[in-house]
């Protein structure tokens, strides 16, 4: 077992609206929030009191504590005041997808029971839709509302409606027990389920992220992940905020525009998803940016090949680069970089604070040593309270001593790092051989034509599977599939030889960046 080098957190004893209203107190009118494309800012002291204004529309509205409120929206400035005034309010947050359909989204309201929903003026049609189905009692409509927003809620409504609210206390509420957000994740296996994190989970995920990336009230953040997405709400908006810090807010990722944005808003720290990063390095548009703003940069969401790192970090020379890991089960968090020292090129940095780590053997859970591959599992007071109606899920996912299963494949060095092989379920079996698709990846990554890949089991009747890539050229790159096999085979021992490529334009990816890879084998079946 392995525990962490950093020191102890503080467990719990708060709210996270408690926590960004302490930092908002003591920051005057400092930016708090920035719209990236506009630059329209807020000051703490104005999100203090659209925190307070929300809570206090809400409860005038019969909201309760233990209501569901649903954001459906893009990252805005916005986001973070209905989503802490919310939680003030003794509400239960959680973030819808902005690129969910109609269908996915009346899914998800139902599940969680919501009872408001809030979204942005060209999303009302759908949202007003999906609100009926899934019997929402009102839809909020964030910024000016326009004629396609007719019956919806203007949020200058909302906050008019409460009146003054001086003192937010917890209305009723156990700060330890009471679930503040829960965003929806399909864990090792199955269909997205409901996560449960209480506020403890939150607060003390924030004080380990804040441990080791030490943000502070000088840094600006850019916030790419969606904040319907754990990494992108506790990561890229919690954290920065309960530390005094500025967030600029990115709708959605354009690799074009990441670097402008990098460079206009002299942005110190870069959180994001493997694709987001590897533009910085591949993109024409980056080539010629001044990113020396840039302090601290780290991946997550999925692993970032150790090339890929190297080159990253080479672009970047007065940066700290490393990368993380944790599921939405653990509150973004089990393993991190530390800002000094960034993360061995191919890890994802030494265990969190309060946290334990085991390696065992999938097959007979006995523990293994330093070096060795198996399942991690991981302990701590950031592991979730259960799934949302599913206390069967909750049980298969975490043990009676509080051990949650991660599904990932991983190992431990000598040294304390922890390096992810991949997913247990994504491996490729090849004549008994176990392949893991990642490595493949990254070895793809290297190749001077190759901007993306994604490597996938196909089903052969003389090995069982055989590896078969997708690759997205660079751009100007024609790379030839043929060549590219050949290329990874004067690479790689025999049973991990590619046995076709496919070239696309994009590989279909969550908002964390992880591999949509049920799209790809469907895509995969089509073309064979």
């Amino acid at each position: 077992m392995w525990t962490s080098p950093y020191a102890p957190v503080e467990v719990g004893g708060t709210t996270l609206h408690r926590m960004v209203l302490e930092a908002a107190a003591r920051s005057g009118d400092r930016p708090a929030l920035v719209d990236g494309p506009s630059g329209t800012a807020v000051g703490y002291r104005l999100l203090a009191e659209r925190v307070r204004g929300v809570a206090a529309g809400l409860a005038a509205r019969e909201f309760r504590p233990g209501d569901v409120l649903t954001l459906w929206a893009p990252n805005l400035p916005q986001w973070a005041g209905v989503a802490l005034g919310a939680m003030a309010a003794g509400g239960t947050v959680t973030g819808a997808n902005p690129t969910s359909t109609e269908r996915e989204l009346a899914t998800q309201l139902a599940d969680a029971g919501a009872s408001v929903l809030v979204t942005v003026p060209h999303l009302v049609p759908a949202a007003r839709a999906a609100a009926a189905a899934a019997g929402v009692r009102e839809l909020v409509v964030l910024g000016e509302a326009g004629a396609e927003a007719d019956g919806a809620t203007p949020i200058l409504d909302l906050l008019a409606a409460g009146g003054p609210f001086p003192e937010l206390p917890d209305p009723g509420l156990d700060p330890a027990g009471a679930v503040g957000l829960l965003p929806y994740s399909s864990g090792t296996t199955g269909l997205p389920k409901g996560v449960l994190l209480t506020h403890a989970n939150l607060v003390t995920s924030v004080r380990q992220v804040a441990s080791g990336l030490r943000v502070g009230e000088r840094d600006t953040v850019l916030a790419v992940a969606p904040f319907s997405h754990i990494m992108g709400f506790l990561v890229t908006l919690a954290v920065p905020l309960c530390a005094g810090a500025t967030v600029v807010t990115v709708p959605r990722f354009d690799p074009g525009q990441l670097s402008e944005l990098v460079e206009r808003h002299r942005v110190t720290v870069l959180i994001g998803a493997p694709p987001m990063l590897r533009a910085l390095v591949t993109h024409p548009l980056a080539a010629d940016a001044d990113l020396s703003s840039l302090e601290l940069v780290v991946c997550g969401g999925a692993a970032l090949a150790a090339a890929t790192q190297r080159a990253l970090a080479a672009r970047l020379p007065g940066a700290t680069v490393g990368q993380a890991w944790g599921l939405t089960e653990t509150c973004v968090g089990v393993s991190m970089p530390d800002r000094a020292a960034g993360s061995v090129p191919g890890t994802v940095g030494r265990v969190m604070p309060n946290t334990e780590l085991r390696v065992v053997d999938p097959e007979t859970g006995r523990d293994l040593g330093p070096g060795r591959p198996g399942e991690l599992l991981a302990r701590g007071p950031q592991v979730m309270a259960g799934y949302l109606h599913r206390p069967e899920a909750t049980a298969a996912m975490v043990d009676p001593d509080g051990w949650l299963r991660t599904g990932d494949l991983g190992l431990v060095d000598g040294d304390g790092n922890v390096v992810i092989v991949d997913r247990l379920k994504e491996l490729i079996k090849v004549s008994g051989h176990q392949v893991a698709p990642a490595e493949l990846e990254a070895l793809l990554a290297t190749h001077p034509a190759v901007a993306d890949a994604a490597v996938l089991g196909r089903a052969d009747p003389d090995h069982g599977e055989v590896p078969v890539a997708v690759v997205v050229p660079r751009p100007g790159a024609e790379p030839d599939p043929e060549a590219l096999v050949a290329w990874v085979a004067e690479r790689v021992a025999p049973h991990k030889r590619l046995r076709a490529v496919r070239l696309a334009e994009a590989i279909p990816r969550t908002p964390s960046g992880k591999l949509l890879r049920r799209a790809l084998r469907d895509q995969d079946r089509q073309t064979v």
